[in-house]
């Protein structure tokens, strides 16, 4: 596993605060959590297994919290240094900022409690924590027909949106980043 690509939590969460406030919104604690948790999940999905950010998520009563961020943010906008989010990883942030930002908090908390990494771990006790591996595991599956599509998470490729450029022509072509399979070596 490659270290984490950010320095910290809060430059995610600050990142996310400050979009909201970009689109005229107040980002709710509680949403606020949830974003960082969908983050930490898809990013690890994207990424095969990495961490976007350096920081544990444990199942509270209230749902998936990662409790330096949470304490920090009780009592409004903390005054905590934090880093500019990595170029590389504003797409993605974009991609999910536009996937959830227009669900409530509420909507947010009963999709994310009922998915199986927070439950599991909330059958363990408060405070238990939710392995990234779970996470990846069920965000980074393909959801069957059976499930119902308004619990089940999203699959990767509609959370994360393809960037539209251009080519030589003008014409509006997708791009996505090129993730290389693992090498085989030859037969002997």
């Amino acid at each position: 596993m490659k270290p984490p690509i950010c320095d910290s939590v809060f430059d995610v969460a600050f990142w996310l605060i400050d979009r909201a406030l970009d689109d005229g919104e107040y980002l709710q604690p509680q949403k606020l959590q949830r974003l960082l948790f969908l983050a930490q999940a898809y990013y690890a999905v994207m990424s095969r297994g990495d961490m976007l950010m350096p920081c544990l998520f444990i199942a509270s009563g209230m749902g998936p919290l990662e409790p330096s961020s949470w304490r920090a943010f009780e009592h409004g906008r903390p005054k905590v240094d934090y880093q500019k989010i990595p170029p590389e990883v504003q797409p993605f942030l974009d991609s999910l900022w536009r996937k959830f930002s227009p669900h409530s908090a509420e909507y947010l908390n009963k999709l994310v409690c009922s998915h199986p990494p927070y439950q599991d771990a909330f059958a363990q006790g408060r405070r238990a924590l939710i392995p990234l591996e779970a996470m990846v595991a069920y965000y980074g599956r393909k959801p069957t027909q059976n499930e119902q599509s308004l619990k089940a998470a999203p699959p990767i490729d509609r959370v994360l949106r393809p960037r539209v450029m251009r080519s030589q022509t003008g014409k509006p072509v997708n791009v996505t980043s090129w993730t290389p399979g693992r090498k085989t070596p030859p037969a002997s």
